[in-house]
Protein backbone atom coordinates (compact mmCIF):
# COMPACT_ATOMS: atom_id res chain seq x y z
CA UNK A 1 0.00 0.00 0.00
CA UNK A 2 1.43 3.02 -0.99
CA UNK A 3 1.29 5.73 1.68
CA UNK A 4 -0.62 9.29 0.84
CA UNK A 5 1.66 12.77 0.42
CA UNK A 6 -0.44 14.66 2.77
CA UNK A 7 2.19 17.75 2.16
CA UNK A 8 0.16 21.25 1.06
CA UNK A 9 0.48 25.10 1.64
CA UNK A 10 -0.16 26.70 4.88
CA UNK A 11 -2.78 29.38 3.32
CA UNK A 12 -4.49 25.94 2.33
CA UNK A 13 -4.74 24.17 5.25
CA UNK A 14 -5.48 26.85 7.37
CA UNK A 15 -8.41 27.86 4.80
CA UNK A 16 -10.57 25.24 6.41
CA UNK A 17 -10.66 26.55 9.64
CA UNK A 18 -14.01 28.13 10.17
CA UNK A 19 -15.02 30.90 12.34
CA UNK A 20 -16.43 30.02 15.46
CA UNK A 21 -13.93 26.72 15.85
CA UNK A 22 -11.95 25.33 18.79
CA UNK A 23 -8.31 24.89 18.41
CA UNK A 24 -5.58 23.31 20.19
CA UNK A 25 -2.22 24.83 19.94
CA UNK A 26 0.64 22.74 20.83
CA UNK A 27 3.89 24.41 22.66
CA UNK A 28 5.67 25.00 26.13
CA UNK A 29 5.96 28.65 25.97
CA UNK A 30 7.91 28.82 22.64
CA UNK A 31 9.11 25.21 22.53
CA UNK A 32 7.03 23.64 19.74
CA UNK A 33 4.77 26.21 19.27
CA UNK A 34 3.58 26.67 15.92
CA UNK A 35 4.00 30.48 15.03
CA UNK A 36 4.08 30.27 11.87
CA UNK A 37 0.68 28.52 11.28
CA UNK A 38 -0.61 31.33 14.08
CA UNK A 39 0.58 33.98 11.44
CA UNK A 40 -1.72 32.32 8.88
CA UNK A 41 -4.39 32.08 10.94
CA UNK A 42 -4.19 35.26 11.49
CA UNK A 43 -3.56 36.58 8.09
CA UNK A 44 -6.92 35.06 7.20
CA UNK A 45 -8.91 36.52 9.85
CA UNK A 46 -10.14 33.63 11.56
CA UNK A 47 -12.82 34.83 14.33
CA UNK A 48 -14.85 33.94 17.62
CA UNK A 49 -12.40 31.50 18.46
CA UNK A 50 -11.88 29.23 21.34
CA UNK A 51 -7.77 28.16 21.66
CA UNK A 52 -6.65 25.17 24.05
CA UNK A 53 -2.77 26.03 25.15
CA UNK A 54 -0.87 25.69 27.99
CA UNK A 55 0.40 29.22 28.04
CA UNK A 56 -0.58 32.88 25.82
CA UNK A 57 3.18 33.48 24.83
CA UNK A 58 4.62 36.82 24.70
CA UNK A 59 3.04 40.12 23.99
CA UNK A 60 3.39 40.13 20.28
CA UNK A 61 4.43 36.35 19.46
CA UNK A 62 2.23 33.07 18.67
CA UNK A 63 -1.54 33.48 20.08
CA UNK A 64 -0.87 36.88 20.92
CA UNK A 65 -1.46 38.18 17.45
CA UNK A 66 -4.89 36.53 17.40
CA UNK A 67 -6.00 37.60 21.08
CA UNK A 68 -4.82 41.06 20.78
CA UNK A 69 -6.54 41.57 17.18
CA UNK A 70 -9.91 40.66 19.16
CA UNK A 71 -10.26 37.15 17.10
CA UNK A 72 -10.28 34.89 20.25
CA UNK A 73 -13.83 34.27 21.90
CA UNK A 74 -12.48 32.06 24.86
CA UNK A 75 -9.09 30.45 25.81
CA UNK A 76 -8.56 27.60 28.42
CA UNK A 77 -5.12 27.64 29.22
CA UNK A 78 -2.83 27.15 32.56
CA UNK A 79 -1.41 30.35 33.08
CA UNK A 80 -1.02 33.49 30.84
CA UNK A 81 1.39 35.84 32.86
CA UNK A 82 3.91 36.64 30.33
CA UNK A 83 1.27 38.40 28.31
CA UNK A 84 0.08 41.54 29.08
CA UNK A 85 -2.58 41.75 25.97
CA UNK A 86 -4.06 38.54 27.50
CA UNK A 87 -4.15 40.06 30.64
CA UNK A 88 -6.04 43.40 29.66
CA UNK A 89 -8.21 41.47 27.65
CA UNK A 90 -9.55 38.70 30.26
CA UNK A 91 -9.75 41.85 33.28
CA UNK A 92 -11.73 43.97 30.49
CA UNK A 93 -14.45 41.38 29.53
CA UNK A 94 -13.19 40.76 26.02
CA UNK A 95 -12.43 37.37 26.35
CA UNK A 96 -13.49 34.51 28.76
CA UNK A 97 -10.37 32.81 30.54
CA UNK A 98 -10.65 28.99 31.69
CA UNK A 99 -7.49 28.24 34.02
CA UNK A 100 -6.38 24.94 34.43
CA UNK A 101 -3.62 22.93 36.65
CA UNK A 102 -0.90 22.50 34.43
CA UNK A 103 -0.82 18.85 34.95
CA UNK A 104 -4.83 18.72 34.84
CA UNK A 105 -4.82 20.48 31.07
CA UNK A 106 -2.14 18.14 29.60
CA UNK A 107 -4.86 14.92 31.54
CA UNK A 108 -8.02 16.55 30.21
CA UNK A 109 -6.59 16.77 26.21
CA UNK A 110 -5.05 12.99 26.82
CA UNK A 111 -8.54 11.82 27.75
CA UNK A 112 -10.15 13.66 25.13
CA UNK A 113 -7.67 12.41 22.62
CA UNK A 114 -8.30 8.16 24.75
CA UNK A 115 -12.48 8.68 23.87
CA UNK A 116 -12.62 9.60 27.95
CA UNK A 117 -15.71 12.03 28.51
CA UNK A 118 -13.95 12.98 31.63
CA UNK A 119 -11.29 12.36 34.69
CA UNK A 120 -11.76 12.15 38.11
CA UNK A 121 -9.29 14.47 40.76
CA UNK A 122 -9.33 16.39 43.94
CA UNK A 123 -6.44 18.89 42.42
CA UNK A 124 -7.64 22.31 42.70
CA UNK A 125 -10.70 21.15 45.27
CA UNK A 126 -11.68 23.95 47.37
CA UNK A 127 -9.96 26.06 45.16
CA UNK A 128 -10.95 29.30 42.97
CA UNK A 129 -10.63 26.35 40.05
CA UNK A 130 -13.21 24.03 41.37
CA UNK A 131 -15.78 26.68 41.58
CA UNK A 132 -19.03 25.56 39.17
CA UNK A 133 -17.45 21.94 39.03
CA UNK A 134 -19.51 18.87 39.71
CA UNK A 135 -18.04 16.96 42.53
CA UNK A 136 -18.57 13.32 43.52
CA UNK A 137 -17.88 11.07 45.70
CA UNK A 138 -15.70 7.45 45.43
CA UNK A 139 -14.76 5.29 47.96
CA UNK A 140 -15.47 8.15 50.50
CA UNK A 141 -13.58 10.51 48.76
CA UNK A 142 -14.74 13.86 47.65
CA UNK A 143 -13.39 14.39 43.73
CA UNK A 144 -13.39 17.05 41.20
CA UNK A 145 -14.93 16.12 37.99
CA UNK A 146 -12.75 17.73 34.87
CA UNK A 147 -14.22 17.30 31.53
CA UNK A 148 -12.05 15.75 29.05
CA UNK A 149 -10.89 18.30 25.90
CA UNK A 150 -11.18 18.06 22.47
CA UNK A 151 -10.87 20.39 19.46
CA UNK A 152 -12.01 20.72 15.87
CA UNK A 153 -8.45 21.66 15.06
CA UNK A 154 -5.15 21.09 16.51
CA UNK A 155 -1.81 23.07 15.13
CA UNK A 156 0.76 21.01 15.29
CA UNK A 157 4.98 22.27 15.24
CA UNK A 158 7.31 19.29 14.82
CA UNK A 159 11.12 19.29 14.59
CA UNK A 160 10.78 16.44 11.59
CA UNK A 161 8.43 15.02 9.64
CA UNK A 162 7.96 12.54 6.82
CA UNK A 163 5.48 13.30 3.89
CA UNK A 164 2.77 10.91 5.34
CA UNK A 165 2.78 13.03 8.44
CA UNK A 166 4.67 10.95 10.84
CA UNK A 167 6.03 13.57 13.55
CA UNK A 168 9.14 14.20 15.54
CA UNK A 169 9.51 16.63 18.10
CA UNK A 170 12.99 18.04 20.12
CA UNK A 171 13.15 18.49 23.86
CA UNK A 172 9.84 20.10 25.73
CA UNK A 173 8.03 20.15 22.26
CA UNK A 174 6.97 17.14 23.56
CA UNK A 175 5.13 18.05 26.19
CA UNK A 176 1.62 19.32 24.25
CA UNK A 177 1.82 18.55 21.27
CA UNK A 178 1.61 14.96 21.11
CA UNK A 179 -1.50 14.86 22.83
CA UNK A 180 -3.29 17.26 20.47
CA UNK A 181 -2.34 15.60 17.75
CA UNK A 182 -4.44 12.78 19.21
CA UNK A 183 -7.46 14.83 20.38
CA UNK A 184 -8.50 17.36 17.28
CA UNK A 185 -10.47 16.09 14.95
CA UNK A 186 -8.33 17.57 11.85
CA UNK A 187 -4.62 18.01 12.93
CA UNK A 188 -2.27 20.70 10.71
CA UNK A 189 1.18 20.09 11.42
CA UNK A 190 4.30 22.50 10.48
CA UNK A 191 7.80 20.74 10.33
CA UNK A 192 11.09 22.49 10.26
CA UNK A 193 12.67 20.05 8.62
CA UNK A 194 10.99 17.25 5.77
CA UNK A 195 12.82 13.94 5.45
CA UNK A 196 11.63 11.44 2.80
CA UNK A 197 9.56 8.34 3.59
CA UNK A 198 11.45 6.35 5.49
CA UNK A 199 13.78 9.02 6.79
CA UNK A 200 12.37 8.93 10.75
CA UNK A 201 13.06 5.46 12.21
CA UNK A 202 10.61 3.50 13.83
CA UNK A 203 11.47 4.26 16.96
CA UNK A 204 11.96 8.54 16.71
CA UNK A 205 8.04 8.91 15.15
CA UNK A 206 6.42 10.13 18.39
CA UNK A 207 3.00 10.92 16.33
CA UNK A 208 2.38 8.46 13.96
CA UNK A 209 0.65 10.18 10.27
CA UNK A 210 -2.17 8.34 10.63
CA UNK A 211 -3.26 11.17 13.45
CA UNK A 212 -1.86 14.48 10.75
CA UNK A 213 -4.66 15.27 8.26
CA UNK A 214 -2.02 18.20 6.72
CA UNK A 215 1.56 18.75 6.85
CA UNK A 216 3.43 22.07 6.13
CA UNK A 217 7.08 22.20 5.21
CA UNK A 218 7.87 25.28 6.62
CA UNK A 219 9.94 28.18 4.09
CA UNK A 220 12.35 29.96 7.15
CA UNK A 221 12.71 29.39 10.84
CA UNK A 222 11.58 33.16 11.89
CA UNK A 223 12.73 34.84 14.79
CA UNK A 224 10.07 33.51 17.02
CA UNK A 225 11.24 30.06 17.06
CA UNK A 226 15.04 31.35 18.16
CA UNK A 227 14.31 32.82 21.72
CA UNK A 228 15.40 29.78 23.52
CA UNK A 229 18.99 28.37 22.93
CA UNK A 230 18.37 24.88 21.55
Amino acid sequence: MRLSDKTCAMAEAVAAIPDGATVMVGGFGVPGTPFALLAELARQDKRELTLIKNDANETGTGVDLLIASGRVRRLITTHIGLNANAIAAMNEGRIEVEFCAQGILAERVRAGGAGLPALLTDIGMQTELSAGKQIVQVDGRCLMVETALRADVALIHADRADPFGNLAYRATARNFNPPMAMAATTVIAEAEVLLPLGGLAPDEVETPGVFVDHLCPMAEITEEYGVVRR
